[in-house]
């Protein structure tokens, strides 16, 4: 297995604005395709914006979600694909013929969708269906997943689809600076924000503390070590409808070393080479190989109550 240039971007999309927001991705597209980059990974929903979302009715949700693969998103995808020989990966909401509403994330190529993965645990619109299944498929000789924002909070998730087989595990999130109950979480003031060049240090205060990356790095890297793969996290920077978020997208490596880091404050995207030698060497391939199914299989699969409660959006 050869190695593979990897890139992965931040950019601050416009709610519904799908035009504007394959725009900016077609552009970094080209960037990436400058770099040398053989992919690129965009954040969840970066086609459609995301946390406006939370107010649209069904219709509006329907009138806003796409089929995949025959929409229009999906095409000029696979168009801008075509013409920079990137593959890329980007978030949209999607449609069903029998209107069932899902969180969709897609790799596109020149030829059109090559994986669909539905987000398993939704929550910003009550009409979003989870998905059923985890998403495993081929990039370039590597074997790739995709867990959506909320799935990799749940453990269980990141190693099934290591499981699978997957190599690299794209994550594509809308996250931090949102109130919840541990400590130091909370909003960032979107006033920072647009006072970003005459004061960026408060800004940066704000961003790498406890309401962002601090609260990031406390898991993203152990999904990366105890698993033994590569990582592949995307987010957005700017506002997000009337929240702000803080981008930091990056790429991890099977040891949990960052191996780059988008730390601007503008649409931007950064790129990693990805060598097969690093998988058999972690801990994680190790650990994986040394597991006991016998003693947990049970327990692991036992049924129980479901729960998904986001603290930022039931007002706790």
């Amino acid at each position: 297995m050869e190695k593979i240039k990897i890139a992965t971007a931040q950019f601050e999309h416009r709610s519904g604005d799908k035009a504007y927001n394959l725009g900016v991705i077609e552009k970094l597209a080209y960037q990436a395709r400058d770099q040398g980059a053989s992919a690129i990974a965009f954040h969840e929903c970066s086609v459609t914006g995301y946390t406006f979302a939370r107010r649209l009715d069904r219709e509006q949700m329907l009138d806003l979600a796409e089929f995949i693969p025959d929409g229009p998103s999906i095409r000029q995808l696979t168009a801008i694909a075509r013409d920079t020989g990137v593959t890329l990966l980007a978030g949209l909401f999607e449609k069903d013929r029998d209107k069932n509403l899902y969180k969709a994330y897609v790799c596109v190529n020149e030829q059109g969708l090559v994986a669909k993965h539905r987000k398993l645990h939704p929550f910003i619109n009550p009409w979003l269906k989870p998905g059923d299944s985890y998403c495993v498929f081929k990039l370039h000789g590597w074997t790739c997943g995709v867990l959506i924002c909320y799935d990799n909070n749940i453990v269980e998730n990141v190693r099934a689809t290591a499981l699978l087989g997957a190599q690299v595990l794209f994550m594509p999130h809308v996250t931090m600076c949102t109130p919840s109950p541990r400590p130091g979480a909370g909003f960032v003031d979107p006033a920072l924000w647009h006072n970003r060049e005459a004061d960026p240090t408060s800004l940066r205060l704000e961003f790498d503390g406890m309401k962002g990356r601090a609260w990031l790095m406390k898991w993203l890297p152990a999904r990366a070590y105890d698993n033994g793969i590569y990582v592949v996290f995307s987010n957005p920077i700017g506002m997000d409808d009337d929240q702000l978020k803080n981008g930091c997208s990056m790429i991890l490596d099977p040891f949990a070393d960052i191996l780059a880091e988008c730390r601007s404050f503008e649409d931007s995207l950064v790129t990693a080479t990805l060598v097969s030698e690093k998988l058999g060497q972690s801990g994680g391939s190790r650990y994986i190989k040394a597991r006991r199914p016998e003693l947990y299989r049970d327990i692991l699969g036992q049924e129980h109550q479901g729960e998904q409660k986001v603290a930022w959006m039931s007002g706790d």
